[in-house]
Parts: structure tokens; C-alpha cells; sequence
């Protein structure tokens, strides 16, 4: 196409959305003028059926389970049993914000609470970080930090690091079922620093959980600081605006209002039953033009703002855990998904934009750009020119660059970064998820994978019990191939090389005998100390 055709194009296609300021151009998609026709059919049936999963029909038929997270910033459009829930728990969100602020609410060795520690995982980490790294202010109420690892490093470098604010530090622990091992290792390694220090942790320590979980009665949350109610029929993945997230964005001081208030305002725009009038509707055409079929692109994410680098993490999953599927509703083989990757521009420039202009064409990418460069002026770095002038220019110059090359590309313009606009973004991808698993005739609000992979986990770790079990009355020392005969597990020596190699590097008592650079040959034991102290506590449900 001519300049003159592209622009025509750009007007044709482009959506603009007052009330928000949002622009989505999907001008630069290669997809031909009657695709969209021929995809209307498939859009009447993904409207109905995101209107149906609006008003309460089971939309997760594999576990039963309603999907409500658009009734959190519409409580109106709930079940009429499930509104008071919605509202009581905001209320209860605010109030308790205010009164830790105020200090009403203290530790008892300080003032105030300096600082969070949130204990959680996938949608329950990725949502809050985002939301923290893009909206908290230069100096909060609080500072926040994460443990969304059962990573030993990370949890001792956040601990170490607070030393004695640890006694003004909140913990919030995040589990819908209370069983899930990294949050509950979270838990237990926090709760042994507080001990530590002689610290009374149920007066630290906030909960969100399903009323009744495993954590709920073990912990007995009740006699905790707060308890957060967490809802069956919002997913991780969209927990963002229940209390998972708005918890800890009120207490760093962000307007949660304003965030659902933005959400509401997406949602509104995306139930319009028209493609080229529903950005959500436009995005996820966009998606099935690349990634359906034959073509099978990778996900880009290019926002041009260090305020959203961690928005493209936080999509991964959103899209990753929805779309990635084995089978369709009609459990047909499909192997449905869309990778996402990112990370920001201009640094992209400096990293992986060659690759993508020069390289393997198999990804879209979709510019994420803030009109708003700063609050207040900014100076004159060369004449007429600022940094902000530079970072604009250096995102449409690699937009045009890409084109050049016949890479395609979506551009998402907000005006802004505040709470209202990160309300709107996170509902507008939960929307287009929701549209693309329509027309691709999955479900996209379960992960069988993720539950495979807690499984194989648990598994690992019952065999590396077994071991210890056989070290400890074991005469001498044992070959690997000897010590996965005694557990009855002859065809896995090479797991359990790697369960004594990890256990040999820590100080767990395991002795390796032998080169190490011949795995078959060494030999393994268990010093006596290491043998007197195991004992057969049960294996935490990986779930």
C-alpha cells in the first residue's frame, strides 16, 4: 500500500474511545477487508456467550464454576445472592486501608506499619506487581515487596533486607484453597523470621482465602489482623480487581476506585455487539488472523513505558493459561495458545527489534503508547526536542520500520498511566481472551497443564522422601541404580540422581562418593546426625 492507502486504512480501522482516551489502530495487520465478514458468524456466538457468562451460566464447565470477575466493578450485574458479598468486601477493603494509614490499626512495637510483604503466586503476585510497579507513588504509605517463589535466595534476601522493620512489617497471604506449596512455604519461612525476632505473627499478618481453606482452619485466620474473603468464581488470572489486588494497591495509597471505575468503563465498550465498535472484539480478530490456522504467531508486547515493563509478565498468564489448550469444548485435539513475550521500548531496540525486523516472521507485536510523557514540562534536549519527544519517536519509527518489512503490528495509545487507565487495560485483554476462546471453541478459564505440572511436582517430592527413608537404615553407601530398585522406582535413576545431587548440595547430610562427572558410577549415604533427624511429616498438597 501507498502512504495514501495506509492512511485511509488507518481511519477505516481505527477505534477511539472518548470517555477513556484510548486509541487501538490495527491498521498494520495484514488481514483483508472481507475477514472481518467472514468472521461475523463466530463474533454473534462469542457475544452471546460472553453475554450468558455475564449473567451467571456456568462458563467453566470442566469444574463447574460461574466466572463472575466483570460483576467486581459492576456488582449489579451479579446474581442478586452474590452482590452484598462484592460490596461488604470493598467496604471492608477501605476500611481497613484507612485505619492502617491512620495508624488505628498498628503493629504493636511501632506506630505505624512501614511496610508489606504479600505472600502469593501466579495471579496472585503477577496482578499486584504490575499494579505496583505502574501506579504507586514516588513515596507511598507503605512499600511492598513480593515472595511469589518458594525460592529460599528471595525469600532471605526480602527478610535479611527489612531486619529490624520487620516488626512494622504487614504480611498478606494470598491462597483461594490454602494448600497451594509455594505460598504455604511462604508462609512458614515468614512466619520462622518473626519467631526469630520474637514476634507475635498473627499481629502482623492479613489473609485472603476462601472461607473454610486448608490455610484458614490450619493458621485459624480469625484471630489474625484482617481476613479478606476471596470468590470462587474469580479465576487468578482475573483477581486483579477482588481483593487480591485491591488489598495491597489501597494500602500503597492507589486509587482503587478509579481502577474499577476504568475496568466498568472497558467493559461497557466491549459488550457492543459490533467488531470494528469493540476494541476487545478488534484485538481478538487481530489475534486469530496471527495465531489461528496456519499462521501461529508469537504475542510482542511493546509498551513504551517503564511504568508498565512488568505488563507483559503480567499477560503471559492472563493469556497463556487461558488460551493454551490441549482440547476444544468438543474435546477435539487442537493444541490452541498464543505466546506472549515483552519487554519495553526503546531498550527492545537496543535487544530483540533486529531479530524482529530481520528475522523469523513469526510474531505480531502490539505497541502499548502513553501521550502523556511526564506530569509538568520537560526541557529541551536538543532544540524543540525532549527525552519524551525522543521515546515517541523512537516507537513509531520502529512501527513504521517493522512495516517496512511486512511485520505486523497493533498500536494501543492511552493518554495516560494512572489507576483509571490500568483499570480499563487489564478489562479490555480480559475481554479479548474471552472473545478469542469463543471463537476458537475452548474453555478458557480452566489449566488442566498447571494442575498436571502441581502433580508432578508433589510426585518428585514423595520419591525424595522414599529415598531419605531408604538412606536411613541403609548398611552403606548405595549406587543410584541400587537406591531406585529400594524404592521400587528401578526406570527413575535419572530423578533420583537429581534428588541426591540437590539434597548433597545443601547441608541435608547426603555424602556423594565417586566422580561427579560419572553419575552411574558414584555412590550415595547419609551421615547419622542427617539419619537421626528425619522425620515423616506429611508432604504439603502441591494444589
Amino acid at each position: 500500500m501507498n502512504n495514501q492507502e495506509l492512511w485511509q486504512r488507518y481511519q477505516d480501522l481505527l477505534y477511539f474511545n472518548d470517555d477513556l482516551g484510548l486509541y487501538l489502530d490495527v491498521s498494520r495487520m495484514h488481514f483483508k477487508d472481507d475477514f472481518l465478514d467472514s468472521l461475523q458468524p463466530k463474533f454473534v456466538h462469542a457475544f452471546h456467550a460472553m453475554d450468558a457468562l455475564e449473567k451467571g451460566a456456568i462458563a467453566n464447565p470442566d469444574e463447574n464454576r460461574q466466572v463472575g470477575h466483570y460483576w467486581l466493578r459492576d456488582p449489579e450485574l451479579a446474581p442478586k445472592a452474590l452482590q452484598p458479598e462484592i460490596i461488604d468486601t470493598l467496604a471492608h477493603i477501605e476500611n481497613f486501608v484507612k485505619q492502617v494509614h491512620s495508624g488505628e490499626i498498628r503493629p504493636p512495637h511501632a506506630p505505624k506499619f512501614t511496610d508489606i510483604i504479600s505472600i502469593g503466586i501466579g495471579g496472585s503476585a503477577l496482578g499486584p506487581k504490575f499494579v505496583d510497579k505502574a501506579l504507586t507513588s514516588e513515596a507511598p504509605p507503605l512499600n511492598i515487596q513480593f515472595i511469589d517463589n518458594t525460592d529460599p535466595d528471595g525469600m532471605d534476601h526480602i527478610l535479611n533486607g527489612l531486619k529490624d522493620r520487620l516488626a512494622s512489617t504487614m504480611i498478606i497471604v494470598i491462597s483461594k484453597s490454602g494448600g497451594t506449596s509455594e505460598t504455604r512455604n511462604g508462609l512458614l519461612e515468614t512466619k520462622h523470621a518473626y519467631q526469630q525476632q520474637g514476634l507475635d505473627f498473627p499481629r502482623y499478618a492479613v489473609a485472603i482465602t476462601l472461607a473454610g481453606s486448608q490455610m484458614d482452619v490450619l493458621e485459624n485466620c480469625d484471630n489474625w489482623l484482617a481476613k479478606f474473603a476471596m470468590l470462587d468464581w474469580v479465576g487468578g488470572r482475573t483477581s486483579e480487581m477482588s481483593s487480591v489486588g485491591l488489598l495491597s494497591a489501597a494500602l500503597l495509597g492507589i486509587d482503587i476506585r478509579a481502577m474499577l471505575a476504568g475496568a466498568k468503563a472497558m467493559d461497557s465498550a466491549t459488550r457492543v455487539p459490533d467488531i470494528k465498535n469493540n476494541p476487545a472484539a478488534l484485538l481478538s480478530l487481530c489475534w486469530y488472523h496471527a495465531c489461528h490456522g496456519d499462521n501461529q504467531k508469537n504475542m510482542v508486547l511493546l509498551p513504551y513505558k517503564d511504568s508498565l515493563v512488568l505488563f507483559s509478565r503480567y499477560l503471559q498468564q492472563l493469556i497463556m493459561e487461558s488460551l493454551g489448550k490441549e482440547k476444544d469444548l468438543d474435546g477435539n485435539i487442537v493444541h490452541e495458545g498464543i505466546t506472549v513475550y515483552g519487554n519495553k521500548g526503546s531498550t527492545d531496540q537496543h535487544a530483540y527489534v533486529q531479530q524482529l525486523r530481520e528475522g523469523v516472521d513469526d510474531f505480531f507485536v502490539t505497541f502499548i503508547e502513553v501521550l502523556e510523557d511526564r506530569t509538568g514540562p520537560s526541557i529541551e534536549i536538543e532544540p524543540d526536542i525532549t527525552t519524551g519527544d525522543f521515546l515517541s519517536g523512537a516507537l513509531q519509527g520502529t512501527r513504521q520500520a517493522l512495516y517496512d518489512k511486512q511485520r505486523e503490528s497493533i498500536t494501543i495509545s492511552v493518554p495516560r498511566v494512572d489507576a483509571r487507565c490500568i483499570g480499563a487495560l487489564i478489562a479490555l485483554y480480559e475481554r479479548a481472551v474471552g472473545f478469542y476462546a469463543s471463537l476458537v471453541n475452548i474453555n478458557a478459564y480452566h489449566q488442566p497443564g498447571v494442575e498436571a505440572g502441581k502433580k508432578a511436582a508433589t510426585d518428585f517430592l514423595v520419591l525424595q522422601r522414599h529415598i531419605l527413608t531408604v538412606l536411613k537404615t541403609a548398611q552403606h553407601p548405595l549406587t543410584l541404580a541400587a537406591l531406585a530398585a529400594q524404592i521400587g522406582a528401578p526406570d527413575q535413576i535419572e530423578t533420583v540422581y537429581k534428588v541426591i545431587r540437590h539434597l548433597a548440595m545443601n547441608p541435608r547430610g547426603l555424602v556423594l562418593h565417586g566422580k561427579l562427572h560419572k553419575p552411574s558410577d558414584l555412590t550415595v549415604s547419609l551421615t547419622a546426625h542427617a539419619a537421626r533427624n528425619i522425620t515423616a511429616a506429611p508432604l504439603a498438597e502441591m494444589a
